[in-house]
C-alpha cells in the first residue's frame, strides 16, 4: 500500500485521476481516527491522507462563517473560533489517543456528532459549501460561504456520511454560532424507563432553548442532562429542574461546572475494548431501547429528543441487541473488533430501493469504483 499526503487540491485530484486510470483503489483518510468503522475492506492500493490541507482559509467573524481545508483538526479550529467568542457547533468524541487530531473533513465524511446535535444539528446541517476532488480528477464546488446561498447541487449533504466512497473532501464552508459565555446543566434521575421516556419527551417539547438534552442509562437506572447557555444559564436551569420534578424525576441537581459531565457523555460514544452500536429510533420508543440495553447488559448515552443512542456492550451481544430493538429502528456498529465486523454487517439491513439509490449516486461520482470500494457491505 502506498501512502501519500498531497499538499494541494490539484495534487489530490491528480492522485485520484492516476489511480482511477490505472484501476487502483484509493482510501481517503484524515487523522485515521475512524478507519475501523464499517466493513473491513481489503487494503487499498493507495491511502490518501488530507492532513497536509491544514489551513483555515477564512474566518468571517462578522458573518459567522469560516472556510477550512479538510485536514484542519477540529480542536484547533475551535480554539481559533473561541478567540472571537464563536464556535463550530460540532462536539463529537475526537478519537482514542488523538483527541486533538480528528479533522473537519473526517468528521463530515463520517457524519460524526455529539450532544450539541440537539440544538444545532448534524455536520451536514452546518456546512454551507464544499470543495471535493472526484476520481476522474475533477475539482467540484457546491454551495457557498454565506448562509442565504442555496444555489447549486448540494454535494455537501451527499458527502456527509459517505466515508470517502464518492471522492475526497478538500475544503468546507461552515456556519458558526456564538459561544455561550457560561453554561449550567440540570440533572434528574429515574429507575423507570417509561417515566424517563415521558420526561424526555416533555423536555423536548418545552420552549427551553437547551444547548443539549442527553440521557444516560446503566443497570436499570439513568437520567437526563439538560444544558442551558447564555448570560444567566443557572436561572434557566432552575426552570428546567421544575419541569424534571413535574415529570417524576428524582435526585435533582444543577451544576455550573458541567464540562466533565458532557465529556463523559461524549466518551460513551467510543470504546477501545467493547462494541459501540449507534441506534436511531423514534423518541417515543426510548423505553424499548433502554429495555434492549438492559437485556444485553449494556450502557447507553444519547440524544433524548432525537432518538439517537450509543450503546456500549460486549461484542458477542450485538446480535441479541439488534433483535431486541423496537420495530422501525436502525442500528450501526461503530467501534468493534474486526472479526465481528466481518461476520455481522455493521450497517444493518438496507432496503432494495435505498441500496439502488446509493449505487446510482456512487456510479455518478465514482464510476470506476476507485474510492474506498467495499466500505458499505461490499456493495458500494
Amino acid at each position: 500500500m502506498m501512502v501519500v499526503r498531497p499538499g494541494t487540491f490539484e495534487d489530490i485530484a491528480s492522485v485520484l485521476s492516476i489511480a482511477s486510470a490505472g484501476g487502483r483503489s484509493v482510501r481517503v483518510a484524515g487523522a485515521s481516527t475512524k478507519l475501523d468503522w464499517g466493513v473491513p475492506a481489503p487494503a487499498p492500493d493507495v491511502e490518501l491522507h488530507t492532513t497536509s490541507l491544514d489551513r483555515i482559509l477564512e474566518h468571517n467573524a462578522g458573518d459567522l462563517t469560516a472556510v477550512l481545508e479538510a485536514g484542519v483538526p477540529l480542536a484547533l479550529a475551535q480554539e481559533v473560533f473561541a478567540s472571537a467568542s464563536q464556535m463550530l457547533a460540532l462536539d463529537p468524541p475526537l478519537g482514542h489517543g488523538a483527541a486533538r487530531d480528528a479533522t473537519i473533513g473526517g468528521v463530515l465524511a463520517t457524519g460524526d456528532s455529539g450532544p450539541l446535535r440537539h440544538r444545532y444539528g448534524a455536520p451536514r446541517d452546518l456546512v454551507l459549501g464544499v470543495t471535493v476532488a472526484l476520481s476522474d480528477g475533477t475539482i467540484a464546488r457546491s454551495g457557498g460561504k454565506v448562509i442565504k446561498n442555496v444555489a447549486g447541487y448540494d454535494i455537501a449533504k451527499l458527502f456527509a456520511g459517505s466515508f470517502g466512497t464518492l471522492g475526497a473532501i478538500l475544503s468546507v464552508s461552515v456556519r458558526l454560532h456564538p459561544r455561550p459565555p457560561a453554561t449550567a446543566t440540570a440533572l434528574g434521575a429515574c429507575s423507570d424507563a417509561r417515566t424517563l421516556t415521558a420526561a424526555a419527551l416533555a423536555l423536548s417539547a418545552a420552549p427551553l432553548e437547551l444547548e443539549a438534552l442527553d440521557l444516560a442509562w446503566r443497570g436499570g437506572r439513568g437520567g437526563l442532562l439538560a444544558r442551558s447557555g447564555g448570560a444567566d444559564p443557572a436561572r434557566r436551569a432552575h426552570r428546567v429542574l421544575g419541569s424534571m420534578r413535574a415529570a417524576g424525576l428524582e435526585q435533582l441537581d444543577i451544576t455550573t461546572d458541567d464540562e466533565p459531565l458532557w465529556a463523559r457523555q461524549r466518551g460513551g460514544q467510543r470504546s477501545l475494548k467493547r462494541a459501540i452500536v449507534r441506534v436511531a429510533a423514534r423518541p417515543t420508543a426510548l423505553a424499548e431501547v433502554l429495555a434492549a440495553t438492559d437485556r444485553c447488559v449494556g450502557t447507553l448515552v444519547g440524544r433524548a429528543a432525537l432518538g439517537v443512542s450509543y450503546i456500549e456492550l460486549d461484542p458477542a451481544a450485538v446480535a441479541t441487541l439488534r433483535s431486541a430493538l423496537p420495530a422501525g429502528s436502525t442500528s450501526v456498529v461503530l467501534d468493534a473488533p474486526e472479526e465481528l465486523r466481518r461476520t455481522l454487517d455493521p450497517w444493518g439491513p438496507v432496503s432494495a430501493p435505498a441500496l439502488e439509490l446509493m449505487r446510482a449516486v456512487k456510479h455518478r461520482f465514482d464510476p470506476a469504483g476507485t474510492c474506498s470500494p467495499g466500505t458499505f457491505a461490499g456493495a458500494i
